[in-house]
Parts: C-alpha cells; structure tokens; sequence
C-alpha cells in the first residue's frame, strides 16, 4: 500500500479483517453455554455410579435371601453395599440428585446398618429411587444440552448471516470505491484532454500570425516596415508562450486563475484592427483590472467567429457602462436563432454552418474567461441584422494580483 496514507491504510485492514473478528466474538459467546453443559454434565458417570449402587445392596439383598451362600461371603455382600452408601463423594453432584425426589444415600446406609429382612428391602427400594432421581436429573442434563446445542446452531446461522451481510457490505464499498477512482481519473483524464483541446485551438491564431508575419518580413522594404512585422512577430511569440505553458494548463484553460493586472483596455483592443475590423475606443484611458493575455483571448475569439459569419465589417466598441468596462463584437451575417443563442456556448456546439470547421470551443472559452474576471459574455440579434457580442468586466473572482507591467500592444 505504497502511498496510502498510515491511518488510512489501518482504518482498511482492520475493516477487512472486522468479519473475521465478529465471527469468532459471536462463536466464542456462543459456546460458552454448550462448553459448561458438557463439562459440568457427567451425566454418564452418575448413571454409572447409581447404578453400581443399586446393584450392590440388591445382590446384598439377594445373598442374604440365598441359603446356599455362606456367612461369610454374605458379610462380603453387606460390607460392599455398606462402603458404597457411606461413600457420597464417589456420587458426582448428589445434591442435585437428591433435589429431585425424596430418596436419600444416607437412608440407604442407615438402613442397610440395620441389616433386618425389611431394612434390605427398604435399602434396595431407597437405592433404586435414587437411582430414578439421577435419571431425571440426567434427562434435564440432556435437555440442557439439546438447548445449549439448538441455541448455538441459532448463534452460528446467525454469525453466518452477519458476517456474510457484511462481507458483501464490505465488497460492495470496495467495489464503490474503486468504481469512484475510476471516473476520479476518467474525469482528470478528460480534463486533461479538454485542456490539451482547447490550448491547441488557442494557440492556431498566434501561430498563423507568426508564420504571416514571418513570411511578410522577407518582402518587406523599409525599415519602418521591417520594425513593425518585428513587433508582430514578438506579440506571437509572446502570446505562444503565454498559451502553450504546460504547467499551468489549468490554470489557463480549465481552473482558470488570472494574472491581473491594472491596465488600460484600448491598447489591446486597438490590436485588433486591421481591414476588416473596426475599432472604435473612447478618447480617455480605460483602466481596469484584468488579465491582459486572457482579454486579448476573448475578444480574439469574437472577432475570429464573427470574421467567419460575415464577408462585411466586423465592429468592435469599448465604453464604459455603469461604472464597468464593456466589449461589444458586431457582425452583419446570419446571426442566430433564440434557441442557438445559449447552446452555442457549450463545449463543442456549433453555429448553423459549423463555424466553417471550428471546434466549437471558443465561445465556451470566452464564457469562462469573462467569469473569471467577474463578468459575463452574451449573443443578441443586432439592430440591422447580424449578431452582437457583449462582453461585460467585473471585479476577478480566482486571480493573482501583479504589479502593472507594460504589454507588447503598448
């Protein structure tokens, strides 16, 4: 058990072992009263010792009736019988015996002290009384051992059925248990892949802004020209770096735990514009706290879907609301329907065209971004036609405050 924790690891062993432990609690209770029955029983040995009683003072009696026997081997009879009427310690548990009925071993002696015709024949009547009284008490024995018997066959069909009851409990929570390991490294696993899949589709656009601006600086012609594909070049890099840290993939794409920062939004957003985007920003700073390289995802992410829904112009505003920053991403295409305005931020969902073979994992992203910074993200019809993203700023919930930085878009 390699990595289990100690207290753990015993809680387990002594669960194992509990219905072993049970059974022999419960058989050793159980036994306890069919072990003294037969130990304090010796219900054969009275019988035997009775018996040889009885069997001495009638052929006592008998020898003394006889003429053919001689005096002294008459005495014989006599002093045996005698000798076993005054020796009550050869009689095991002759109290009890005697509790069952009138008869008495110190009447048998006493009459066979008197030694007359009728005193041997009262010896033999009182021996053979108390010889009944030890079979009666016998038969009580041997009731005593058929319910201290019927009383453990009880006991041990019971501790059968407990200690099976909870073997199957027992199995029962291993199976559960390995069945919640199971999904526990199923959902990790799926995590991982879901990090892996949405790293790989954030990391498309800087690389294919890499590669453009890679090829550009071979043609270009001034050094004006040549400095500004530079900078494009070191904002991809940058973003590559910022996208593809293998060590904080969930804190990138799935926990999601910013790097916040007190920045002003219309650099980053002024980024964005190019021929087919518009952007328009107020006059003034708009500083706040955000994560400046997740932003830049977000509203990447709008311009890329709304690039693709429309051959028109892609708009994108800045303005304050309330006191909060707000982003808006319009586009003149189809839109989308009422039912398709939420789905669409689900993992994997699409639009009605199927992004024109996008993943479906960039509005989800965008969602879990702008909740993370305290915010949301919604889709609306545009006055017009078309479709408008919204993307409201709050106070970050999960981050890491760092000290204002400047960015590449600066």
């Amino acid at each position: 058990m390699r990595g289990v924790p100690p207290a753990l690891a015993w809680r387990e062993a002594l669960l194992a072992a509990l219905p072993a432990l049970l059974t022999i609690a419960l058989l050793s209770l159980a036994t306890q009263p069919a072990y003294r029955a037969l130990i304090n029983g010796n219900n054969g040995a009275r019988l035997y010792a009775f018996q040889g009683l009885v069997q001495d003072v009638q052929s006592y009696q008998i020898a003394s009736l006889s003429p053919e026997i001689s005096p002294r081997k008459r005495l014989e009879f006599h002093d045996r019988a005698l000798s076993s009427a005054r020796t009550p310690t050869q009689f095991t548990g002759l109290a009890e015996i005697e509790s069952y009925g009138e008869a008495r071993l110190a009447q048998v002696a006493h009459y066979l002290e008197q030694d007359t015709p009728e005193s041997r024949a009262a010896a033999s009547l009182e021996a053979i009384r108390l010889g009944r009284q030890a079979d009666e008490q016998a038969k009580a024995v041997i009731r005593r051992y058929v319910g201290a018997l019927t009383q453990l066959r009880r006991t041990l069909l019971g501790t059968a059925l407990v200690t099976g009851l909870m073997s199957m409990l027992l199995i029962a929570r291993a199976l559960l248990m390995w069945r919640a390991e199971r999904e526990r490294r199923s959902r990790r696993e799926a995590r991982q892949r879901e990090a892996l899949h949405l790293a790989s589709h954030e990391l498309r656009r800087p690389l294919q802004s890499l590669l453009l601006a890679s090829d550009l600086l071979r043609h270009a012609d001034t050094p004006e020209r040549r400095q500004h594909l530079l900078g494009l070049i070191e904002d991809s890099a940058a973003q590559l770096a910022s996208r593809a840290d293998l060590t904080r993939l969930n804190d990138l794409y799935l926990d999601v735990t910013l790097r916040v920062s007190s920045t002003d939004l219309r650099p980053l957003l002024r980024r964005l514009a190019s021929a087919r985007v518009q952007v328009e920003v107020p006059s003034q700073p708009v500083t706040w706290l955000v994560d400046p390289d997740r932003l830049l995802q977000i509203v990447e992410n709008l311009v890329e879907n709304a690039l693709k829904y429309t051959d028109g112009l892609v708009e994108v505003r800045l303005q304050e609301v309330g006191g909060a920053p707000e982003i808006s991403v319009r586009d003149r295409g189809p839109g989308l329907s009422e039912s398709q305005l939420e789905t669409v931020f689900l993992p994997y969902e699409r639009g009605p065209r199927g992004l024109r073979g996008g993943q479906g994992l960039g509005l989800p992203l965008v969602r879990r971004y702008a909740r993370a910074h305290g915010g949301d993200v919604s889709l609306a019809p545009a006055p017009g036609g078309g479709l408008i993203a919204t993307v409201r700023l709050g106070e970050p919930a999960s981050s890491l405050t760092e000290p204002r930085r400047p960015t590449l878009f600066e």
